[in-house]
């Protein structure tokens, strides 16, 4: 399984469209998504403080667009990701029925985050 982070309201237009499409797809032609240990790091490191937020598990078996395995966007893992890994990239809109589930991500008093993904 891959994940991706998204708002509640980014996961609203998503169903009523019949598609997910994060902005980074129209800004760098891909969406990012995580491996289950690096969403937390991901998370800590571009959504702090936020909450509200969902994270879209996804089949990659059953996605229509193509998926790479590349570096991180900006040249540097968040802390946390070892140096050198590789992150899952969507070339394309997300089909709804590769979304397996969608989870919490949930945040405690201090603005840490937490969520139930296997690795």
């Amino acid at each position: 399984m891959i994940y991706h982070i998204t708002s509640r309201q980014a996961w609203r237009e998503a169903q009523q469209r019949g598609d997910y499409r994060a902005e980074s797809l129209e800004a760098e032609g891909f969406i990012h998504c995580s491996t289950g240990a690096q969403v937390l790091p991901v998370a800590e490191k571009y959504y702090a403080g936020q909450r509200g937020l969902f994270v879209l598990m996804i089949d990659p078996e059953r996605l229509t667009s193509e998926l790479k395995w590349e570096p991180p966007a900006e040249g540097t893992p968040p802390p946390g990701v070892p140096e050198g890994e590789l992150f899952p990239h969507i070339y394309g809109p997300i089909n709804l029925d590769a979304i397996v589930k969608v989870l919490d991500l949930e945040t405690d008093s201090d603005g840490k985050h937490s969520v139930p993904v296997p690795d």
